[in-house]
C-alpha cells in the first residue's frame, strides 16, 4: 500500500452551564486554543484535519453526538476536512446494520464528509506490513500465554509487571509464527503478538500491549480474509496517520493511551515527518442518563426498551423518533462546550434546547388527554361555529386554522376540580373559564357515575357576548383551557415518555450493583387521546405544540394509515429555565 504523506460541585456546573447558555458569543476552547497556535506557526502546513471514528458495535447516542458535533464542527470552522472511519477491527461485535445507522444518524444531525468514508479494515494489509516491520526491529514478539496469565503478569500501577518467558523469542521464529498466525494455522486465543515496551512502566498500557489477536470471524467487509485482527490502539494512530490527520480528537479516558500513540508512531514516522497529534477532552455524562453502550445494548438485548430507536433511549436515532431536532442537538453541544474535566451535565438543558427550537417552528393545535365531557346546555343542540386559531404566535406567516366549536367538548379531567385550594384558576362548581380561541362557560352541575362517584360530565353555561375576538370579548377571567369538539375529534394513540432513570446517574452505580435496578417504572403511559380534526392529516414526523401541555410529533414506528400515533417530545414546563432564573 501506498502511504502519502472529576466532576464539578453542583452549583459550579450549573453556573457554568447557564454561562454558556447565556452568553453565545464564547471565547476560544483549548483545542481551539492549540488549533489556532498550529495554525498561526504553520504546522501541517496549515491544515486541519479531523477524524470521527466510532466502533460499528451500536447504535450511536448523545455523547457521540457531541464529538460529531466538535469534530465536523472544527473542520468547518478552520476550514478544514473531517473523515468519517469506521474502527471495525473487532468482527465479532459489529454488524453492517449498525454502520447504516451511524451515517444515517450523521448526515440527520447536519454534517457530510464527502468522497472520506474510510474504514480501519481499509488498512489491514498496511497494518500488518508495520507489524512484520515491528517483529524485524526486535519491538514486537508472539506471546504463547493464555489471556488470563498475560493480564495478570501486567502487574498494578505499583507493582512491575513480569516478562513473558517469550520476549526474547529469536526474530525469525517470531517472523514464522505470526506468518502462520495469519495464514489460520492457530485456534483462537492460543497466541498473540505483542509489542516490546516496558513491563515497568507506571502506565499499564505500555506494559507490552497486545497487537494482534487470532478471531477466525468473518467480516463484514473483508469477509474470511484475515483471522488475525488489530487491537483498537495499534489501529487507531496508524489510520490517522495515513490519512493524514492532524488533530485526533479523543474523550478523555484515552489519555492515559496518548504515550503508547506516540510510542507506535515513532516506530513507522521518520524524524521531521507529519504526524498526527492526540488530544483529549471531557466526554458528555447526562444527568438520568446511560451513556455506556454496553450498557444501552443490554436493555436492547434483554427486551427493556422497543429497540435502540426507543424514544426513551438516548441514541441520535431514539431523539430522532421522539421529536429531538437536529439544530436542537447541535445547539446543545455548542451550549456544554469542550472541557478538560468531567462533570454531569443536567438532562433538563438538552430538553430546553429542543423546546427551544420547536417553541419556534411547532404549530400550536389541541388535543385532550384525558376527556371530560362538557355539555353546554344553552348552545343550540345542532349548531356548530368555526373559531379562528392561531397556528404559531412565534411565526405569523403560518397564519390561522378554523376549529369547529359545538354544543359537547372534551376538556382535560385534571381542569376541574369540585374543592378547588386557592390558586386553582381552572373549572370549578359556579366558576368561570374561557375556552381558547371560543367563548367564556360556567360551570353549573356536575355528574357523575352513581357507582363509583367519579365525575364523568360537566354540565355548563356559555355567554354568547364572551367570543373570543369579537367587539364583546372584554370580559376578564382567570382561567382558559384548551378543548376540542366532542362530534368532531379524531382518536389517536398518545404516548407520554419520560426519563428512562429515576436515579441522577445511573452509569455510576455500586460495584456489583445493577443499573437496570434504577429503571423508571413510569418512563412510557400510553392514552387514547381525543384531537382537534386538522391532525388526521398529520404524517410521520410531523411535530406540534399541543397547547397546555407539550410538544409532540406523529410517531414514525408504529403510526399507520388506520392509526395515529404521537410521541411526548418533551413538557411544556421548562425546569432548566427556572435554574437559570435562579443562579
Amino acid at each position: 500500500m501506498n502511504i502519502s504523506i472529576k466532576k464539578n460541585k453542583p452549583n459550579m456546573q450549573k453556573e457554568n452551564q447557564a454561562e454558556k447558555s447565556n452568553n453565545p458569543a464564547k471565547s476560544l476552547n483549548f483545542i481551539e486554543a492549540i488549533i489556532e497556535e498550529d495554525l498561526k506557526n504553520k504546522k501541517n502546513d496549515g491544515r486541519v484535519h479531523t477524524r470521527f471514528p466510532p466502533e460499528p458495535n451500536g447504535y450511536l447516542h448523545i455523547g457521540h453526538a457531541k464529538s460529531i458535533c466538535l469534530n465536523f464542527g472544527l473542520a468547518k470552522k478552520y476550514n478544514g476536512l473531517c473523515n468519517l472511519r469506521f474502527d471495525d477491527t473487532n468482527p465479532t461485535k459489529e454488524e453492517e446494520e449498525y454502520v447504516n445507522s451511524i451515517i444515517e444518524d450523521i448526515r440527520w444531525l447536519g454534517f457530510d464528509w464527502d468522497n472520506r468514508l474510510y474504514y480501519a479494515s481499509d488498512y489491514f494489509d498496511q497494518l500488518y506490513e508495520w507489524s512484520l516491520k515491528l517483529i524485524r526491529d526486535g519491538k514486537a514478539y508472539v506471546d504463547d500465554q493464555p489471556s488470563e496469565v498475560i493480564s495478570e503478569q501486567k502487574g498494578t500501577p505499583t507493582r512491575p509487571g513480569i516478562k513473558s518467558p517469550y520476549r526474547n523469542r529469536p526474530v525469525d521464529e517470531n517472523l514464522d509464527l505470526f506468518v502462520r498466525m495469519k495464514n489460520g494455522e492457530f485456534p483462537d486465543g492460543l497466541r498473540v503478538l505483542r509489542a516490546k515496551i516496558d513491563m515497568a512502566s507506571p502506565n499499564m498500557h505500555l506494559r507490552d500491549p497486545i497487537l494482534y489477536r487470532i478471531m477466525h470471524t468473518s467480516h463484514h467487509r473483508t469477509g474470511d480474509k484475515w483471522c488475525i485482527y488489530p487491537m483498537y490502539d495499534w489501529a487507531h494512530g496508524q489510520s490517522d496517520y495515513i490519512e493524514r490527520i492532524t488533530h485526533s480528537i479523543c474523550t478523555l479516558e484515552f489519555e492515559i493511551h496518548r504515550p503508547l500513540y506516540d510510542w507506535f508512531l515513532d516506530q513507522i514516522v521518520k524524524e521531521g515527518e507529519y504526524r498526527p497529534r492526540q488530544y483529549e477532552f471531557a466526554r458528555l455524562n447526562l444527568s438520568f442518563t446511560v451513556i455506556s453502550k454496553r450498557k444501552l445494548l443490554e436493555l436492547v438485548r434483554d427486551g427493556y426498551i422497543d429497540g435502540w430507536d426507543d424514544p426513551r433511549m438516548p441514541s441520535i436515532s431514539g431523539l430522532r423518533r421522539r421529536g429531538y431536532t437536529p439544530e436542537s442537538i447541535r445547539n446543545f453541544a455548542n451550549r456544554v462546550g469542550v472541557a478538560k474535566r468531567d462533570n454531569v451535565i443536567d438532562v433538563a438543558l438538552l430538553e430546553h434546547s429542543v423546546r427551544e427550537d420547536l417553541n419556534k417552528r411547532s404549530n400550536r393545535v389541541m388535543a385532550v388527554l384525558r376527556p371530560l365531557k362538557v355539555t353546554i346546555t344553552n348552545y343550540p343542540d345542532d349548531q356548530v361555529e368555526e373559531m379562528d386559531a392561531i397556528n404559531n404566535p412565534e411565526d405569523e406567516s403560518q397564519g390561522k386554522r378554523k376549529m369547529p366549536f359545538s354544543r359537547v367538548v372534551y376538556i382535560e379531567k385534571n381542569d376541574f376540580m369540585e374543592d378547588p385550594p386557592k390558586k386553582f384558576f381552572r373549572l370549578a362548581p359556579g366558576r368561570e373559564v374561557r375556552l381558547k380561541f371560543a367563548y367564556i362557560i360556567k360551570c353549573e352541575e356536575v355528574v357523575k357515575d352513581p357507582s363509583t362517584g367519579e365525575v364523568i360530565e360537566l354540565k355548563c353555561t356559555y355567554d354568547p357576548e364572551t367570543k373570543s375576538g369579537s367587539s364583546h370579548s372584554n370580559k376578564k377571567v382567570k382561567g382558559t383551557l384548551h378543548w376540542v369538539s366532542a362530534n368532531h375529534a379524531i382518536d389517536a394513540e398518545v404516548r407520554l415518555y419520560d426519563r428512562l432513570f429515576v436515579k441522577n446517574t445511573p452509569d455510576n452505580v455500586e460495584e456489583g450493583e445493577d443499573f437496570k435496578t434504577y429503571l423508571n417504572p413510569d418512563s412510557l403511559e400510553v392514552l387514547t387521546a381525543k384531537l382537534e380534526p386538522s391532525l388526521k392529516n398529520a404524517r410521520p414526523g410531523d411535530m406540534f405544540q399541543f397547547e397546555r401541555i407539550g410538544y409532540f410529533c406523529v410517531d414514525t414506528k408504529h403510526t399507520t394509515e388506520n392509526k395515529l400515533v404521537f410521541n411526548r417530545t418533551v413538557p411544556l414546563r421548562d425546569t432548566w429555565a427556572k435554574i437559570s432564573k435562579s443562579l
